[in-house]
């Protein structure tokens, strides 16, 4: 699974997450460099932040699912962005899953399970 999040604190705890319930997790702490990533290993999932320095979670969503060999994998978005509409504005981007912050721990592990 690639995680793609630029702050230190929530990409470890994800990652720690996702390793404890059995899946492997590729940290990419800057959001530029993540669809070469995923093109280089092809995760099961992506788990996007959406909010980065530099580039958008959003934009890179709307290119993953634009990218004929990338298109297929399941997004899980993950973002402090609350507010109403933003779910949907998201969802729209082509994400499968939606997760605000600060993150359920339970909630999570089930978003990612419910993708497999």
């Amino acid at each position: 699974m690639l995680v793609v999040e630029d702050n230190e604190l929530n990409l470890k705890l994800f990652c720690d997450l996702l390793r404890a319930h059995d899946h492997e997790a590729d940290p990419v702490r800057d959001g530029r460099d993540a669809v070469g990533r995923a093109r280089e290993f092809q995760p099961d999932l992506i788990v996007m932040d959406i909010q980065m320095p530099h580039v958008s979670g959003l934009d890179l969503i709307e290119e993953i699912k634009r990218d004929s060999a990338l298109k297929n994998i399941p997004i899980m978005a993950v973002t402090a962005y609350a507010a109403k509409g933003d779910e949907e504005r998201i969802r729209g981007a082509g994400a499968e899953a939606y997760v605000s912050k600060p993150i359920s721990v339970l909630k999570f592990i089930e978003s990612v399970n419910a993708l497999f």
